[in-house]
This record gives C-alpha cells, structure tokens and sequence, in this order.
C-alpha cells in the first residue's frame, strides 16, 4: 500500500496536475467550438441540456450553480435554448416565480446525438486505461476542486 504523500511533494505532484489540465481543457474548447457548428448547439446551450439530461428539471439559479456560472449568463442561455424549442418553462410547485426548465423532445435528441458524437470520440483515447486509473484521476480532481472551493470561500484547504 502506498502511502499519502507530504505536503511539498504533494504540491509539486498537484501543479503537474494543473500543467496537464490545461492543454487539455483547451483542446476540448476548440473541438467543442468546432463541433458547434455541426450539431447548432452552442457551449452554454449543450451544457444546459446535458444538465436537464442528467439532473431532470431544474430552476435557473439551480443550472447555475451546477455549472458554477452567473444565473443572469444560465437565464440568457436558457432563453436562446427556449427560442429553438430545445427547453420550455414548467410551473414550479415548490417555488411561485422559479419555473423548471424542462427538456423537449427535440431538446433530448439534440443532446443526445451531441453525446453519442462526444462518446465517440471519447471512445478513441487510448492508453489501455483502466476503471481504477479513471477512479483515481476523478478522485484526485474531486479533492483539487474541494480545495480550491475552500481557498475562494477564505478558509484554508484541507
């Protein structure tokens, strides 16, 4: 069993992290910016779709904490989601002014021909990686993430 590492260790193996993250994450931006222009979805929308796909119907400050994005950006994203028929408002039994954001049915297939194009491509990395690799690597971002919540809340990390 290995053991946990210390703290300077630990920060030098964590900003390797950061260094690898970032590449990444802008490669994913252009493909996503790229493949916009295949499925018409924009960034904001797909993720708004992705969520309503995952968490069911959601009020807007909901959508935006889920995404850690302004509610004011989420309600704009909303509206442009709504004006292309891919989401309709629904009453809310547990809140009179907050109304759910539901998926339609060309709402579902849009995110879910955008998913299966995703799952695609995700399906061509390679590297023989294994469920417990992946395990650990959301364990380690999961741990990054909670740490950085700390840090922007004022309280020192754990």
């Amino acid at each position: 069993m290995t053991t946990p590492l210390p703290p300077d260790r630990l920060a030098d193996r964590l900003a390797e992290v950061y260094v690898a993250i970032g590449p990444v994450y802008r490669r994913v931006a252009r493909i996503v910016d790229r493949d916009e222009q295949l499925s018409g979805l924009s960034v904001g929308v797909r993720n708004v779709l992705d969520q309503l796909r995952r968490g069911g119907d959601l009020t807007v400050p909901q959508l935006a904490r889920g995404q850690e994005l302004s509610r004011q950006f989420v309600q704009r994203t909303v509206n442009d989601a709504r004006e292309a028929g891919l989401v309709e408002l629904r009453e809310n039994p547990a809140h009179r002014r907050s109304h759910l954001v539901h998926l339609t049915p060309p709402g579902t297939a849009a995110i879910e021909a955008v998913i299966a194009r995703e799952r695609e491509l995700l399906g061509r990395v390679g590297g023989e990686l294994t469920g417990a690799e992946i395990g650990a690597a959301l364990r380690v971002l999961h741990h990054m993430d909670q740490a950085l919540i700390e840090i922007e809340k004022g309280r020192p990390a754990r």
